[in-house]
């Protein structure tokens, strides 16, 4: 799993090999959110950089995964993408939201709380 610098706790890259692990294993405890996109994608490009703040300022709340679409096509293909950007929300191992497309950071945040909620809730 390569981590990035800008918070190595929170916001990690995916790839096919450690997805399970990184993932579905770490979402039992923690929420985690896949954001699957591409570095061609205009729309990506706006909405990772907000995510990746979004996701240091829940302190941990959250992990965000990003996958790089053109390097992990299995990973878009099992999730039946067929858009870029494509967030999952994933909590005790198994998907329980997403949305397609740049949003705004109202929606993200409003997205971000229930995902966390329903995963307190048990879901």
């Amino acid at each position: 799993m390569h981590l990035k610098q800008n918070d190595a706790t929170t916001v990690f890259d995916v790839t096919e090999e450690d997805f399970e692990a990184a993932v579905v294993a770490r979402s039992q405890q923690t929420p985690v959110l896949v954001d699957i996109g591409a570095d061609w994608c205009a729309p990506c490009r706006v909405l990772s950089p907000l995510l990746d703040r979004l996701a240091g300022s829940y302190g941990g709340a959250f992990l965000l995964a990003n996958v790089d679409a053109d390097e992990n096509m299995r990973i878009a293909g099992r999730h039946k993408v067929r858009g870029f950007p494509t967030v999952i929300a994933y909590s005790r191992g198994v998907e329980i939201d997403r949305f397609h497309s740049a949003q705004t950071e109202g929606f993200l945040r409003k997205f971000i709380d229930g995902v966390i909620e329903r995963h307190g809730a048990g879901e």
